[in-house]
């Protein structure tokens, strides 16, 4: 599969942005901290979070980054992770439809 690692991170200054655009995040990636995703994405998937993201943002007030860090399969993170959580990098699972 053709998946790439990206952290999400984002800044909403509306409470029921931010709620809207956290459930959205939930369906692509894995939560792990309060508004940073870590997911692994084809580049469909990729078009598909960005127009969904686009159109959810209120552009003026509200800021998300989408850090590439490479072919999901080949990138292994160097974390530092600090406080009362471990970082776990995604796993790559098989998918049964």
């Amino acid at each position: 599969m053709d998946q790439r690692l990206y952290i999400v991170t984002y800044d909403i200054s509306e409470p029921g942005r931010w709620r809207r655009i956290f459930k959205l995040m939930k369906g692509y990636g894995e939560w792990l901290q309060l508004s940073v995703f870590q997911c692994r994405l084809t580049p469909v998937q990729h078009a598909e979070l960005i127009a969904l993201l686009d159109g959810l943002l209120h552009h003026a007030e509200d800021h998300v980054i989408l850090i590439d860090l490479g072919p999901a399969d080949k990138v292994v993170p160097r974390i530092v992770s600090l406080g009362k959580t471990d970082f776990t990098p995604i796993k790559h699972e098989a998918v049964i439809v």
